[in-house]
């Protein structure tokens, strides 16, 4: 398999903030859509894009909390959007495009990791319905917005999708529900979802990027028992982080930050980064990198087609 996951020697690393890979980019007149963007590297995202000059538009299922987390952010406005009901997520893309706004940098951030099983919608798997179909709805619902606006679809992937492949078979988890795999199946997805978006988008001036943020401590661990963190080595008995490869909500920020703005990658997409650089795709034992099963576009093709009749929402399948 032929892939462009190869570094670019970008400058930047793993160290890096959103603010310094946004550092001499003006993006005044630009409209970002950043899901999530009211807590942990979201919230760090929204500012970092809105002290550059862009005006961010923060979907938010809680939209109370979140009103409060963009507080006194200028340039952030906040409208309601779960992504696990299909209803509410039409509803969001009705609401905006009736602004006849373009959106030229789509961030999909908001994510569910490791809960116990839920269902939502018709019986789906509450993580891949969020993670995944949720946010595939939203951007073919925003198609002609994100089309009108020639920019940038990030989606944020994270290393769990090295556990495993899409479950052909059993994608909603019917049987054998695990948390880690559920949650890995839908990062897989995420990445796939950008590899043919990028396909599908590239002629109309838009690209698509996956990435992995970076181990980070936000309130996407609120269903892991502390005990379980504290037995992975992520934080001690008080709470504290002791994983040394953690990053900041600021740091942690800097990969999709750089993804959705940087005219280092001018004429790239469908590719996955990491450290805010393009990532190499990498064997199972490897901790870095992407595996071969995320980016293959075979792959990527069947999960848009399953995801298309999943929802029954395709922006690029004439009606």
């Amino acid at each position: 398999m032929s892939t462009p996951q190869h570094k670019i020697g970008s400058g930047f690393g793993a160290r890096s903030t959103a603010d310094d890979v946004l550092h001499g980019i003006d993006l005044s007149g630009q409209l970002a859509i950043v899901t999530g963007g009211y807590s942990g590297l979201g919230l760090a995202t929204t500012r970092a894009l809105t002290r550059a000059g862009a005006h961010v538009v923060v979907p938010a299922r809680r939209v109370g909390p979140a009103s409060q987390a963009v507080e006194g952010i200028d340039g952030a406005e906040v409208d309601e959007l779960d992504l696990s009901d299909l209803g509410s997520v039409r509803a969001f893309a009705e609401r905006f495009l009736a602004t006849g706004r373009s959106a030229e940098i789509v961030i999909n951030s908001a994510g569910i990791m490791a809960c116990p099983e839920t269902r939502v919608g018709p019986g789906w798997e509450a993580q891949f319905a969020t993670n995944h179909l949720g946010h595939y709805a939203l951007v073919n619902l925003l198609w002609p917005a994100i089309a009108r606006g020639r920019g940038r679809v990030v989606s944020v992937s994270s290393a769990g999708h090295r556990r495993t492949g899409i479950r052909w078979d059993d994608v909603h988890f019917e049987h054998d529900y695990d948390k880690w795999v559920a949650y890995g199946q839908s990062k897989t997805a995420n990445v796939l979802f950008a590899v043919h978006l990028d396909r599908l988008a590239r002629d109309q001036g838009v690209r698509a990027f996956a990435l992995h943020p970076g181990g980070i401590l936000t309130p996407l661990q609120r269903h892991l028992a502390k005990e379980e963190m504290v037995a992975a080595g992520w934080i001690d008995e008080e709470g504290n982080p002791v994983e040394p490869s953690f990053k900041t909500p600021e740091q942690g920020a800097a990969t999709q930050v750089w993804a959705a703005t940087s005219p280092q990658l001018a004429g790239m997409g469908g590719v996955y980064c990491e450290d805010c650089d393009i990532a190499e795709v990498t064997s199972a034992a490897a901790r870095s990198g992407v595996r071969d099963h995320a980016v293959d576009p075979e792959q990527a093709a069947r999960l848009w087609a399953l995801s298309a009749e999943l929802t029954g929402i395709d922006a690029f399948t004439a009606p």
